[in-house]
Order: C-alpha cells, then structure tokens, then sequence
C-alpha cells in the first residue's frame, strides 16, 4: 500500500510514473491518473470549492444544498477528465500530437505510450460523459434548465478546444475559453446549483481564479510555442510572441492579488480572503522565474521537461487558490467584512 501511494503521489505531482521498477506493471489507478491527466485537477477542484464556499461565506449568505454541492463537484472533475481525454484523442487524430511533440515529451500520451488504445480512449470518454449525463438530468430536476445553460456551454468550450472545426486552441482563443470555464462557468454554476440562485457579485468574485487558472495555459502555450508555431496553431503565445506573452502572464498574476484585495474593499468578500497574500512569497518568486531565460537543458530532477513556465504558473495557482479556499472556509465560520 505505501508503494501504491507513493505512485500515486508522483503522478498527482508530475504526471508521470518514473519511480515504477522495470518490468513490473503499473496499478490500475496510476494508470487512470495518467489517462485523465489528473495532476491538473486540483484547480477544477479549486473553482468548484470556492463556488460553493461563497454560498455561505458571500455577503449574502444563502442556503446551501451540500448534495447538490458534491454531484457538482464530482461532475466538474468528470468534465475536466472528459476534456482531458478528448483533447488528447483529437490532437493525435488531427496529427498534432507524436512522439516527437510535446505533448508526448513531458507525460505519457494515453494512446502513444500504450496505456490505452483509441478505441479504449472513445469508450472511457463515452463512459465518462454518460455518467455526467446522469448527474446532469438530476441536478436539471433540482434545479431547473439554467444548469443545462452551464453544462453546455462548458461542453462546447472543453470539446471545441481541439475538435474541428472550430478549434479554438488553433485561433488564439483558447485561452480566453479557459478562462470562462474555470471562472464564470464552473463557480457561477456550483454556486447556483448549491443555492438556486445566482446574484451578480458571484460572478465578480469568480474572475480572479479565473484569471489566475488562465496563467497556466498561457505558461504551457509559451513552453510549447516553437512546435505550434511549427504545426499551424496560432495559441495566444504564437500571436503575441514569447516576451509580450511572459509579460501579460506576469500582469494576470499580479491581477489575482489586486482583485482579491479590490472585492475585499467593496465587501464582495470577506476579510479573510486576503489569506491568499500569503501567496505573496511565491508570486515573487514565479515574476523572479518569468524574468530569467528559461534553462537551456532540463534542471537535475525536473519532471516535465521541455514544460518550464506552466509549472511555476500552477505552482502560483495552487498555492493562492488554496488560500483563497481557505480564507472562504474563515469567513464561512467567522464572517468578517468590510
């Protein structure tokens, strides 16, 4: 058991399993980790935590249904592995995705590395979403067709992110869509199915996460720019250049802290929030990192090389979205406002 969460743990930190002895076969749950790309799920968690915590941490405290609560949040992560798996199903079939990309550098491609076939891949995929279905046909009962609303138009953004013919990756907007998503759409929409109801300042208070979940995108994009370019996917990076897209990315980081501290002032949320200045030391550090060159070989134990800048990103992300949870969870038990 030590053995399997210690497999665990590497692949929710590194998406990869580099620790497995040879020749021995990997555990089923490692496997489904890698598949789904599961060490990105803790900012699904993230929106879908602070979505419900502001139901009764808001200005406006409401009733909160927790059941509806937990189907939301079991629905978000199925939604991001469904996106995951689709992402990754499309790009290979659109002959973006090979061995010699990124994407098959940095972890384990499902079909490329033989975790699962395609035909395996559709089906989990199908799996996956019929099980969403369900908790959306429940949900929809308990509260009404806007949570229809949300869930498709979070299903447009996840499967046009890279199916055709839209794809918006390809045209510089998936970044905006991500945005969307974990922002708006995510903790508007866990907030309305645990309360029923959906006042204006939610969606206000959605945006910082929002933009700071945008930042690690935009830090995998610049990582990846050269091969897109190569291949004729103009994300934002492309469009922008490296330099203006660092730069933009150091101003959205900034932007976090600024909102948080703006919300705080106009009473939009409680004193506690101003937790995630805890952030502060780790922000400095990842502006620091953003400044630098990135390395010209992979550092002594680095995980996901050639990938540098999303992960000092979603470091920021995970530590400022904790405390921005933690400070909903505060002002929950102990409301302080302005």
């Amino acid at each position: 058991m030590a053995t399997l969460l210690k497999n665990w743990r590497e692949v929710l930190t590194t998406q990869n399993l580099s620790s497995l002895p040879e020749g021995r076969p990997m555990d089923l749950v490692s496997k489904w980790l890698l598949i789904t790309r599961a060490s990105v799920f803790p900012m699904t968690l993230t929106s879908g935590a602070i979505g419900g915590l502001l139901a009764v941490a808001g200005p406006t405290p409401a009733p909160a249904n927790w059941l509806y609560f937990t189907l939301a949040m079991v629905g978000l992560v199925l939604a991001h592995a469904a996106n995951n798996m689709i992402n990754d199903y499309f790009d290979l079939a659109g002959g973006v995705d090979s061995n010699d990309y990124v994407r098959g550098q940095y972890a384990p491609h499902p079909i490329l590395s033989g975790l699962i076939s395609k035909a395996g891949l559709v089906t989990a995929i199908a799996v996956v979403n019929l099980i969403d279905l369900a908790i959306l046909v429940y949900l929809t009962e308990a509260r009404g067709w806007a949570v229809v609303v949300f869930a498709l138009l979070g299903l447009f953004i996840s499967v046009f992110y890279v199916a055709p013919p839209v794809k918006l990756k390809h045209h510089g907007l998936g970044e905006p869509g991500v945005a969307i998503v974990w922002g708006p759409l995510m903790i508007c929409g866990t907030y309305f199915v645990t309360t029923g109801m959906l006042p204006a300042w939610v969606a206000v208070a959605s945006l910082p996460y929002a933009i700071l979940v945008t930042t690690v995108l935009i830090g995998k994009h610049v990582d990846k720019l050269e091969a897109d370019r190569a291949k004729g996917i103009h994300t934002l990076p492309v469009l922008l250049g490296a330099e203006r897209s660092l730069f933009l990315n150091q101003v959205l980081m900034v932007s976090f802290f600024v909102l948080i501290l703006c919300l705080v002032l106009v009473g939009a949320l409680g004193a506690w929030t101003l937790l995630t200045f805890l952030a502060l030391p780790r922000l400095a550090q990842v502006l620091k990192v953003y400044n630098q060159p990135k390395p010209a070989e992979r550092p002594p134990n680095y995980p996901i090389w050639p990938l540098w800048f999303v992960a000092w990103a979603f470091l920021l992300t995970r530590m400022a979205g904790g405390f921005f949870v933690l400070g909903l969870v505060a002002n929950a038990i102990y409301p302080v406002f302005f």
